[in-house]
């Protein structure tokens, strides 16, 4: 990982958790002070930023004197006993006003935490504040919300990506050292890449999405955002209820490099970067995976069926009562969603089963799968259109152009930080066979510890 430092960076700014925990327990920090470093930086850096969209110290520092008296009394709950934790905004706290980054919940607090949620305070973890999404999650730039845009901690003039925008920012700018965040495109790994942080998307059904808002049934995924893959490991560990297994019995491991253009345009520099990062994570043997660019148009249009119509079922009411307190890019999402067939989304379900068998037969000759997370750097906010190569595209499918088809399978995949082009974070992402969570956490933990990979790209 690239250790330069953002423009905008707090206390936590690449900390490993895991020395944290051992601080923690040697007495040598304390949760209280740990919470106020988080609640400092905050204060210093959220004006700039925007991730952060409530925070209440009373009820982080109560939580933290509640770690520290657990400490105190030989009560040790796990290694995120006493670790401020921030949580997206479309994840219920029952303690902090949770909107959905939405006018329509303007000042909502609900009743109940989350599953995930729970899990966390079960685990002593602290509850430091709610982070900035794009609005109901459906956006993949970070700019369109209740709150407004989350801004980038290496240039706060550009996206940090969505719709987990306040989380990646939030880690990234060292606000905290970890958060939650929530994927159903993309929305973990983009923001993840863009700010130079870790962000891994689970298997699907891995961690309980009860009290999570959603934005589409069978495609959404809640997940971690770290500095260290260790780091995302543990906090894996706490909302999935269970500890990952040990790696198995060592092999060279098959990997396949996703040959650039399969899913679209990809920047020149930044598909050299990554390729590099990629040979000296898993060495000279890399081989072209050609047979997902016959898929990638199919994968595309399913997903987008899938994404629109359980969207749209989610918000129907609201579009017919209230359409105007949508913001007007998220509402224009939604006319568009309505317009889905029944038989369409029907053949859609069919399709998607098709496609999971399909990367089931992928994954008997690979172990891992590779390509760059997102094929461009971070934008400007409010920018819609970016010129790759000779060709100018839409902003928000580039972004989503090599994240989604792992959420329409259901594959875990993790976005790695490789590095600077043009000064701004770019991500490797790594994706696992289906169910394979713990092994990919495990290989990425052992083979990224400590790597460190060029900040500029050189000739392939």
């Amino acid at each position: 990982m690239n250790m330069t430092k953002p423009t905008h960076a707090g206390y936590f700014f690449a900390q490993s958790v895991t020395d944290l925990a051992q601080r923690l327990r040697a007495g040598s920090l304390t949760s209280v002070e740990l919470t106020q470093a988080a609640l400092d930086s905050i204060k210093r850096l959220n004006p700039i930023l925007n991730a952060f969209v409530c925070v209440d110290a009373s009820v982080a520092l109560a939580q933290a004197r509640k770690a520290d008296e657990l400490f105190e009394q030989g009560l040790d709950l796990g290694p995120l006993q006493g670790i401020p934790v921030a949580v997206k905004d479309n994840i219920d706290t029952f303690d902090y006003v949770t909107t959905y980054g939405s006018a329509h919940f303007a000042g909502f607090k609900p009743e109940h935490d989350a599953v995930c949620v729970k899990r966390l305070r079960e685990a002593g973890a602290v509850i430091v504040g709610k982070t900035l999404t794009h609005e109901f999650a459906y956006g993949p730039t970070g700019d369109r919300s209740l709150q407004g845009a989350a801004r980038n901690p290496w240039n706060a003039d550009c996206i940090t990506g969505g719709s987990s925008a306040g989380s990646a920012a939030a880690v990234a700018s060292g606000m905290v050292p970890l958060a939650l965040g929530t994927d159903t495109g993309g929305s973990i790994r983009i923001p993840a890449a863009l700010c130079g942080v870790v962000g891994f998307k689970p298997s699907f059904a891995s961690v309980p999405l009860d009290g999570v808002f959603p934005l589409a049934s069978s495609l959404d995924h809640v997940g971690p955002i770290a500095n260290h893959v260790e780091d995302a490991r543990l906090l894996f560990e706490v909302i999935a209820g269970r500890t990952c297994a040990p790696l198995a019995n060592p092999r060279p491991l098959r990997i396949g490099w996703i040959r650039s253009g399969s899913f679209g345009p990809v920047d020149a520099e930044l598909d050299s970067q990554v390729y590099q990062a990629a040979q000296q994570l898993f060495g000279e043997g890399l081989q072209e995976v050609d047979e997902l660019a016959q898929l990638s148009a199919d994968m595309k249009a399913t997903l987008q069926v899938l994404q629109r119509a359980e969207a749209f079922n989610v918000h129907a009411e609201r579009m017919q009562s209230a359409p105007h307190m949508f913001e007007a890019e998220v509402r224009e999402r939604l006319e568009l969603s309505c317009e889905v067939r029944g038989w369409q989304y029907i053949r859609a379900q069919s399709s998607q089963a098709r496609l999971k068998a399909a990367m089931a037969q992928v994954f008997k000759r690979y172990d891992l799968l590779v390509s760059p997370s997102v094929p461009i750097t971070a934008t400007v906010v409010d920018a819609r259109e970016v010129q790759v190569g000779a060709q100018d595209i839409d902003v928000r499918a580039a972004l989503l152009s090599h994240t989604s088809a792992w959420n329409l399978t259901g594959l875990p995949a993790i976005s790695l930080p490789v590095g600077l082009v043009r000064g701004m974070p770019v991500g490797l992402q790594v994706i696992g066979a289906a169910g394979e969570d713990d092994q990919l956490l495990r290989v990425m933990a052992q083979r990224f510890a400590g790597h460190a990979v060029a900040s500029e790209p050189t000739e392939r």
